[in-house]
């Protein structure tokens, strides 16, 4: 049966066997494992995945697709198909309904476009969820994994860091997938973390101080800040960290956010 991928859902289906079982290696299954399965396909991740996991919900919202992932997927009863957009699933309430308690594994080959969303999603059921193994854009897995002095480390970073250790586990050439994709891919694991990386009281000012340095990361910290941060907080900020006052966004690390995040007074 043969399926054209569609452009508008960002299908790009990977066809290399060598790269499906480095994957299923990498994600270390064992028989007592729960997987939640983005972007099920025709089961080519599917059907391995039940084979090493105790359970396997493989999520897919490509009506089209249904037939053939169906008639692959037979013989294996402990893999549930359900027709769903990740986005819109509600895993809490999923896994209370099939009375499951403990946490999950989720795995999935992912559309570039919308990757950055999908991993905010997860990270909203990161209490049900212990790690997390995705194929995502390689420079997209850069920016994930960056660290403070690097050009592609922002606020994205800060962001999925403070609840997750990311670790790049390959890198996956472009013509592993059908259609071939302009770019090439990673395979990204992120782990969540029992506690945040920094502690900070308010993390909705704390993420939002983050954002308003690395929307003009050209500028220095000061400046972008300027108008965010009383002058006053900052000068102390560099003074009792002992940071340069021209340092740039991208140099300073979670920590380092956390402590001026923690000093500030005046935060729109």
């Amino acid at each position: 049966m043969h399926i054209q991928p569609k452009k508008s859902l960002g299908q790009n289906f990977l066809i290399d066997k060598n790269i499906q079982k480095k994957i299923i290696n990498a994600c270390n299954l064992n028989s007592e494992d729960i997987v939640l399965e983005i972007g099920a396909g025709l089961g080519d991740l599917s059907a391995p995945l039940a084979s090493a996991a105790r359970r396997v919900y493989a999520l897919e919202i490509d009506s089209r697709l249904y037939p053939q992932l169906e008639e692959n997927l037979t013989y294996y009863e402990n893999c549930q198909i359900i027709k769903s957009d990740i986005l819109e699933f509600n895993l809490k309430k999923f896994l209370k309904e099939e009375k499951i308690k403990q946490k999950i594994k989720v795995i999935g080959n992912i559309p570039y476009y919308i990757s950055s969303p999908i991993i905010e999603h997860l990270i909203g059921y990161r209490d049900n969820i212990s790690v997390v193994f995705l194929t995502v854009q390689k420079e997209f897995a850069r920016r994930v994994v960056a660290c403070p002095g690097s050009k592609t480390y922002g606020s994205f970073s800060c962001f999925v860091q403070y609840y997750a250790f990311g670790k790049i586990l390959f890198e996956i050439k472009k013509n592993c997938f059908k259609p071939v994709p302009k770019v090439d891919s990673c395979f990204l694991s992120l782990e969540f973390r029992d506690q945040p990386a920094v502690k900070v009281t308010d993390e909705e000012k704390f993420f939002k101080l983050i954002r308003t340095a690395f929307n003009q990361r050209r500028k220095t910290l000061r400046n972008s800040l300027d108008g965010v941060v009383e002058t006053m907080v900052l000068e102390k900020f560099f003074d009792q960290s002992g940071i340069d006052i021209n340092i740039r966004p991208e140099d300073l690390s979670l920590e380092q956010f956390a402590a001026l995040a923690e000093k500030s007074q005046k935060i729109s």
